[in-house]
């Protein structure tokens, strides 16, 4: 389980094809203190540590996953958002990010509003029931507040510091977004398909 706050940016450092797909990560994080095994978020998908040497620590991606999911668009270099999983007494800053991907959208536009910027997200059909205004989502494994929705699109503002903090200073419109909704808004929906 996650919280959707961002706390490092790592970047691919190798890839590997084998039976599944091993990313070798790099990060700031201190390794010693990360379990084998452990769950870390890479970019809003929750992903186990199989290898781990300082200032980098190593995925297996399925085929499942890399069709799932943007991570089949990574290339090495490219960089994502680390978030380590949640200890029982940490801050919940963000929302409850479970980093099961629903689906990939696309980055529709990116406008500078203020000292922000204004995102767009077109998602798939199926997944525009699940994103209210003023809900939360999970972008890239970013918590977000949704500002409005417009059919299967929604907008988003980024203030500088997640601009920082986050990859969503690197990103251009057209770029491949994994999505994960809010779990509350999945078993609402869930319970009214019951009735």
């Amino acid at each position: 389980m996650f919280t959707g706050i961002i706390t490092d940016i790592g970047h691919v450092r190798l890839i590997k094809p084998r039976g599944d797909t091993r990313f070798e990560i790099g990060t700031s994080y201190d390794t010693a203190t990360i379990e084998m095994g452990a769950s870390i978020a890479c970019s809003g998908a929750c992903l186990t540590v199989v290898d781990k040497g300082e200032g980098w620590f190593a995925v297996d991606v399925s085929a499942e996953t890399l069709a799932k999911t943007n991570l089949g668009d990574w290339r090495e270099g490219t960089s994502i958002n680390l978030e380590r999983s949640l200890r029982l007494g940490d801050e919940l800053g963000g929302h409850i990010v479970l980093g099961h991907v629903d689906g990939v959208g696309t980055i529709r536009s990116i406008t500078p509003e203020g000292d922000s910027l204004r995102f767009l997200f077109e998602v798939p059909q199926s997944l525009k029931s699940f994103i209210a205004p003023k809900g939360s989502v999970s972008v890239n494994g970013v918590s977000l507040t949704v500002n409005e929705v417009e059919g299967n699109v929604f907008g988003v503002n980024i203030i500088p510091h997640t601009q920082q903090m986050t990859t969503f200073g690197k990103n251009s419109a057209g770029d491949r977004i994994n999505l994960e909704v809010d779990v509350l808004a999945r078993y609402v929906a869930r319970l009214n398909d019951r009735e």
